[in-house]
């Protein structure tokens, strides 16, 4: 299992070059409430932001961490 960890250097980089570039998503069960996270698929991972704060800080995060996280949110091994 991969872990879901961002390095060091990818923790708190802001990355305006890649921000300009990439489509930014968030999922379509999201509610109005500014309580989502969106995604963006970057050169060097997976993108994660704050919905509500645009320009803050960007989480990145390697493709096989987030697909792992996403197998385990579909099989039912998260909180809720």
């Amino acid at each position: 299992m991969a872990a879901l960890r961002p390095s060091m250097t990818e923790r708190h980089t802001k990355m305006p070059d890649q921000r300009l570039h990439h489509v930014w998503r968030k999922s379509s069960y999201s509610s109005n409430t500014g309580e989502c996270v969106e995604i963006a698929d970057l050169v060097s991972g997976v993108g994660v932001r704050d919905s509500r704060d645009p320009d803050g800080p960007v989480l990145v995060f390697g493709r096989g961490a987030m697909a792992d996280l996403a197998a385990r949110i579909r099989d039912g091994h998260h909180e809720s």
